[in-house]
């Protein structure tokens, strides 16, 4: 049953964007394209199986390649990779082929793997769940990796940052 937005969109909007997250660029392939973009709504489910989750608009291109191929990669962004996050969230439109200057490898289900980040998850299509104007697709990891140790990218309240530690002292 769908509902109508009780309260104002703008608002809405407003309050989620002072939720401050990590940024992943998710990629998915079939036979005929691969795609990507940069999300934001992505977490941890289970331990066993190792389960994780991302949230995409159903409107998307890459909403379509993820029930097409059954299988979708994430990958943890850092701070030398803003060019990354800004490029797969379509910031840079009169760009077609993202993957054009990244030598990326192809993981076991297809996705393409991006260099050099923090980490980076490949999954298969565990279950996909109506989210309102979004998809809930959980993943399945079947392979993961990681890579130097860097500072986080990071999102808050529409603009792009990095970590800082508190003084514990």
């Amino acid at each position: 049953m769908r509902r109508s937005m009780t309260i104002d969109p703008q608002l809405f909007k407003n309050s989620l964007a002072q939720w401050a997250s990590g940024v992943a660029v998710v990629t998915m392939a079939t036979e005929e394209a691969r795609h990507g973009l940069t999300v934001s709504s992505f977490t941890s489910v289970s331990l066993d199986p190792p389960l994780v989750l991302i949230c995409v608009a159903k409107r998307l291109y890459s909403h379509q390649i993820i029930e097409q191929s059954g299988a979708f990669a994430i990958h943890i962004l850092h701070t030398g990779q803003l060019e990354w996050g800004k490029l797969f969230a379509g910031m840079y439109p009169d760009i077609e082929d993202r993957f054009a200057n990244i030598d990326y490898t192809t993981a076991e289900t297809g996705s393409p793997i991006l260099p050099d980040v923090l980490a980076w998850l490949d999954c298969k299509l565990y279950s996909a769940t109506d989210g309102g104007d979004h998809t809930i697709f959980i993943g399945e990891v079947v392979a993961a990796g990681t890579g130097d140790t860097k500072l986080p990218l990071l999102y808050h309240n529409r603009q792009w940052g990095q970590f800082s530690p508190l003084s514990e002292t």
